[in-house]
C-alpha cells in the first residue's frame, strides 16, 4: 500500500537528521516519516491511486500543513486514514467524510476538521487549506480560498514553475 508523508519544508538536516514521527492511531498502524524535499513537492500520502499533497502558495507557504500540525495527534489521525483511504481505493463513499463542494472543491471532513482540495493531472489530489466546521455550510470565504490556491497552482504548474527540479 501507500505511505503517509507529511514533510518539513527546512532542508538544513542531512538524510540520517531526519526525525521521525509516529503516529498513535492503534487503528491503522500508520507511521508518518518526514523528511525534508523541496516546498513544492510535499506529500501528504502517495498511495496506488493518488498522490495527495499539501498546496504551497507562491512565498513558501502551505496554510494547510501549518493546521493540520497543530491538530492534536488524535485528530491529524482522522484525516490521515481519510488520505490513506482516498490514496489506496481511489474514492470514498461516505459523504460525511469526503464531498464534492461544487465548483471542482472537495472536502476531506474529519470532524470537526474540513480539508479543501481539488483534483490534479497527474492522479494528484491537492490540500489547499483546512478549517474547523462551525455551520453546515461551507464557509464562502474558505470556498473562495481554495479556488484561489487552485487557480494558483494551475498557473504556476503550466508555466513550470510549481515543482523544483532536482
Amino acid at each position: 500500500m501507500g505511505k503517509i508523508i507529511p514533510l518539513q519544508p527546512s532542508t538544513s538536516l542531512g538524510a540520517s537528521d531526519r526525525p521521525q514521527l509516529h503516529s498513535t492511531c492503534h487503528r491503522t498502524n500508520i507511521v508518518l516519516h518526514m523528511n525534508k524535499r523541496t516546498k513544492s513537492e510535499l506529500i501528504a500520502y502517495q498511495g496506488p491511486a493518488f498522490t495527495i499533497e499539501w498546496y504551497w502558495d507562491a512565498l513558501g507557504r502551505s496554510a494547510a500543513l501549518d493546521y493540520f500540525e497543530e491538530l492534536p495527534e488524535d485528530r491529524q489521525d482522522n484525516l490521515l486514514m481519510l488520505l490513506k483511504r482516498m490514496g489506496d481505493f481511489g474514492r470514498i463513499f461516505d459523504k460525511t467524510k469526503f464531498r464534492n463542494e461544487g465548483d471542482q472543491i472537495f472536502a476531506f471532513k474529519p470532524q470537526p476538521d474540513r480539508f479543501l482540495c481539488f483534483f490534479a493531472t497527474g492522479r494528484k489530489i491537492i490540500i489547499t487549506s483546512a478549517f474547523v466546521k462551525k455551520s453546515d455550510k461551507l464557509p464562502p470565504g474558505e470556498k473562495d480560498r481554495a479556488l484561489r490556491a487552485k487557480a494558483d497552482f494551475e498557473a504556476r504548474v503550466k508555466k513550470g514553475i510549481y515543482y523544483e527540479t532536482k
